[in-house]
């Protein structure tokens, strides 16, 4: 009888969460391993040996610990008693604990290398990860959970990673020898008694750990989210006051504490559950082997000093398992914390050099549109055959209303995103074919929003080219008319800009802009409404700086106001994602069509000759 194809075809049940959840965990260990047993680093790898090595011998010592107390009270206990027998023991008792704690100090301090570098390597590789993402990433993402994915995720490599070579591994081991001591000195009855008790703590611990996950997960994503909204609403400080919006803030960030509050109380309780039922199992174990030996004491079968020896060995296990608890537990949660973090390098970027790359060869800086489309989203398209070509050394504008798609242009060339039709060329060169550090390396491009780091305005400027002598970054500041600023500043060049520029007025900010790409150097130049935000006699000013770097350079403007692009060799006028006209600005203003209209409005707003975007100096005030 052949089986029937709809059951052949059912599908497959859903797989064990919490089998999931294991998988889920042992590939994480597996991901991690590799940076703490580096290829390339055998002197770490050496580290690694050496600190087993000194927790090989901080064990054997310890164990040592309960025969020599042993032997001290069997000689003290005995008749005749010899004083330096006992003061022997004493003394190597002594040793032997000194011992156990110096190897156990010095495997920590020669593995914090091995720890310290695994860290950095993989935050250095998660930093490097995200900036190579795509701009669409960065976008749909929120800064503040990022940044805690991160700072979580780097803690959680050092706890796990210490305590797991440091704390599980070395009580696992002690475990195992002490069993295999007390089945060898005494009976196989203590050895099992032990291996009960630490099997009943090990199974009741990830029982009840596992169970509790949900309640620290929901702390994690509640915490997450409450400070997501605390910096987003920060970051924008000055629009809540715009609007009055203080309380409906404090509001939302409430709702997000609150049920922050919540998971946390939840936490809180399964923790006490778990601590109660670890010290039940610890209490009935370490009676058990206590109540053996006394027995065995009363047949004479062991003496006063096994009854202490015992006793020491499982006082010394019951410390380092009950905080084994504790460690199981933060472990469980860094890995948690650790996938999360794993989880951004599994972010595959949008953007990838392909395997053949080569370096962009710029002979003239030519620029070419060749039917080019694109969408965000495909249901609603941004671009539509956009089809133009910018000789070397020539300029063309970009016009058109807002929403025309006259920015996602410049991130095609920018190569932020990668058109979904057709091809862009450089000197003849796909722009897909070559590295993107070659391709932004030669072009330069002064944005409509200016985003400035919080640092001076010296490092703002100097970022268009870090190697720059401070001459250089002076005469692109002079050139961006920054002159006046700088020198009205109590501190000058080492003026603070504060975060993402918000000391700069946005004309201050778009100099700022102009004196990094002056300074960059490149041979293609994109202005994103590059004077948008300057007042008319610094307008000017800017007009005549960037008129002159832009000699001999490949050219693409992208602007609103006409008054800013009728110098160029050609204008495009852009309409929901078409070209609709072109032409140099005299044979557009002749044809009375779209071009003419925007340029008679602006005229009667005042729009072609004057800017009404500008605005004071703040921090020159």
């Amino acid at each position: 009888m052949t089986v029937a194809a709809s059951e052949r075809a059912a599908p497959a049940a859903p797989a064990n969460p919490a089998a999931q959840r294991r998988r889920a965990d042992w590939d994480t260990v597996r991901t991690l391993l590799p940076y703490l047993w580096p290829a390339d680093r055998p002197e770490l790898k050496r580290r690694v040996l050496l600190a087993f090595a000194c927790l090989i011998a901080a064990k054997l010592a310890t164990v040592s610990v309960p025969f020599l107390f042993k032997g001290a009270v069997d000689a003290m206990n005995a008749p005749g008693l010899m004083v330096q027998l006992p003061l022997g023991l004493i003394l190597a008792y002594g040793l032997a604990r000194v011992l156990g704690q110096g190897f156990g100090e010095l495997r920590d301090a020669v593995f914090s290398k091995v720890v310290q570098n695994a860290k950095r390597r993989v935050a250095l590789g998660t930093f490097r990860h995200l900036h190579g993402l795509a701009l669409r990433f960065h976008l749909e993402r929120q800064t503040g959970g990022i940044s805690r994915a991160i700072e979580r995720g780097t803690a959680g490599i050092q706890f796990m990673v210490q305590f797991t070579v440091l704390n599980i591994i070395p009580t696992l081991f002690e475990v195992a020898l002490v069993c295999a001591l007390l089945m060898i000195v005494y009976d196989v009855g203590f050895a099992l008694a032990t291996l009960l008790t630490i099997g009943g703590y090990i199974v009741y611990t990830l029982t009840v750990t596992e169970w509790r996950t949900k309640f620290r997960r929901a702390m994690n994503e509640t915490d997450s989210e409450a400070n997501t909204k605390a910096i987003d609403s920060l970051l924008n400080y000055e629009t809540v006051k715009y609007f009055g919006n203080e309380g409906h803030e404090a509001r939302r960030y409430d709702e997000s504490l609150a049920r922050y509050e919540t998971a946390a109380v939840r936490s809180q309780v399964s923790l006490s559950m778990l601590n109660i039922g670890q010290g039940f199992i610890i209490a009935c174990g370490l009676s058990a082997v206590m109540l053996m030996a006394a027995l065995r004491i009363v047949e004479g079968s062991m003496t006063l000093g096994d009854f202490v020896a015992v006793n020491t060995f499982m006082i010394q296990l019951y410390l380092p398992l009950n905080f084994l608890g504790f460690v199981y537990r933060e472990i469980k949660q860094a890995l948690v914390d650790i996938e999360k973090l794993f989880g951004l390098l599994r972010e595959q970027a949008e953007i990838r050099d392909a395997p053949d790359a080569k370096p962009l060869a710029v002979t003239g800086g030519g620029v070419e549109f060749d039917r080019v489309g694109f969408a965000y989203d495909p249901r609603r398209p941004i671009l539509e055959a956009i089809d133009f070509r910018i000789p070397a050394g020539h300029t063309l504008a970009i016009v058109g209303p807002s929403g025309a798609g006259k920015s996602t242009v410049s991130r095609l060339l920018f190569r932020f995103y990668d058109a979904t039709q057709g091809a862009i060329r450089i000197d003849g060169q796909d722009i897909r074919a070559v590295t993107q550090a070659s391709l932004r390396a030669a072009i330069g491009i002064v944005p409509q929003d200016t985003v400035l780091f919080n640092d001076t305005l010296r490092y703002n400027i100097r970022y268009g080219r870090p190697d720059a002598t401070d001459a250089e970054v002076e005469r692109a500041a002079e050139l961006a008319q920054l002159g006046h600023l700088i020198k009205r500043l109590p501190d000058g060049w080492k003026a603070m800009v504060g975060e993402r520029g918000l000391k700069l007025s946005g004309g201050e900010k778009q100099r700022v802009a102009i004196a990094r790409t002056i300074l960059k150097n490149p041979p293609i130049l994109v202005l994103d409404e590059a004077t948008s935000a300057l007042d008319t006699a610094t307008e000017k000013e800017i007009q005549a700086s960037l008129k002159e770097i832009s000699a001999n350079r490949t050219t693409l403007i992208i602007a609103h106001r006409l008054s800013t692009v009728v110098h160029a060799d050609e204008i495009l006028v852009l309409d929901d994602g078409r070209v609709v006209e072109r032409g140099c600005h005299e044979d557009l203003l002749a044809r009375e069509g779209v071009y003419a209209g925007m340029w008679r409005r602006q005229q009667e707003t005042g729009e072609a000759t004057v800017n009404g975007a500008a605005n004071g100096a703040k921090i020159g005030a």
